[in-house]
């Protein structure tokens, strides 16, 4: 079994890859919907969730120039504090040109790689920042945050795309900037630079998971041996790693958890290069 020709990777299908191959088998070879819940009790991590893409939302169209008034009115509790935190901390040198919700896509190691920025901020010509919201109750170590996927495609997906987003021509390394903002920890935003450098090691890393992923057979799709992985993944009780959920309140709590949406990319027109 392999994946469809027309499968696009993206920085979650890459980080299921890297943290657990059998994960990444069963979700995107096999397209396997398992019954199981990911916390206990689910339906408060299912709350805090859509209160994530609320939030995302809002901003979206808060950059699209709807009044904040008007936007934050109906708000109360976490959205309420997120909100208030969005507009007292705004991110400080952001360029004033700013689009919300941007997908770019560009081709690699003969497939497509694909990504939503949740803001794109341009100076034309001169730097773009991409800036990324998170609502994780705790604020992750820059050592995580480097590691993650996400921040090895987002930079190198602009940087391949740059004409297609508001570049006259093709951008520097060096003019890309990145930044992870934190609803809980507004003041403290984390920034990652770019350079030559980095997006041709980027290049190479992620060219080298595309290709190691088309050439593997089932077989060799193996399970994680981190098994703290298997506390929070739907698949476990598949795998024999376990019956029970994790706990809702550890996993709201644990900053190396990704507890973002994953949006449907199907639903957004992309930016193709």
């Amino acid at each position: 079994m392999k994946l469809p020709d027309d499968f696009v990777y993206s920085q979650s299908s890459l980080q299921d890859y890297v943290d657990c191959r059998r994960r990444f088998f069963l979700r995107y070879v096999l397209r396997l919907a398992w019954p199981a819940a990911v916390t206990e009790p689910e339906a408060e991590r299912e709350n805090f969730m859509r209160l994530g893409n609320l939030f995302h939302r809002l901003i979206q169209q808060h950059v699209l120039g709807i009044p904040e008034n008007i936007l934050g009115e109906s708000l109360s509790g976490d959205l309420a504090r997120w909100w208030e935190n969005y507009l007292r901390h705004p991110i400080a040198d952001l360029p004033d040109l700013r689009r919300a919700e941007v997908m770019v896509s560009a081709p690699l190691a003969d497939r497509r790689l694909e990504a939503k920025f949740d803001l794109l901020a341009i100076d034309p010509g001169e730097r773009a920042v991409i800036v990324d919201w998170k609502t994780s109750r705790r604020r992750p170590s820059p050592q995580y945050l480097a590691d993650r996927l996400q921040s090895r495609v987002y930079p190198f997906l602009l940087a391949q795309t740059a004409q297609d987003v508001g570049f006259r021509d093709t951008i520097l390394p060096e003019q890309i900037e990145m930044i992870y903002w934190f609803s809980d920890y507004p003041g403290e935003p984390h920034r990652f630079t770019y350079s030559k450098a980095q997006l041709q090691a980027d290049e190479k890393i992620l060219t080298t998971l595309v290709e190691e992923v088309d050439r593997l057979e089932e077989k060799e799709f193996e399970r994680t041996t981190e098994v703290v992985r298997c506390t929070y993944c739907p698949y476990r009780s598949l795998c024999r790693r376990g019956d029970s959920a994790g706990e809702y309140q550890a996993w709201n709590e644990d900053a190396e958890v990704d507890v973002e949406m994953e949006f449907d990319f199907d639903q957004i027109a992309e930016i193709e290069f």
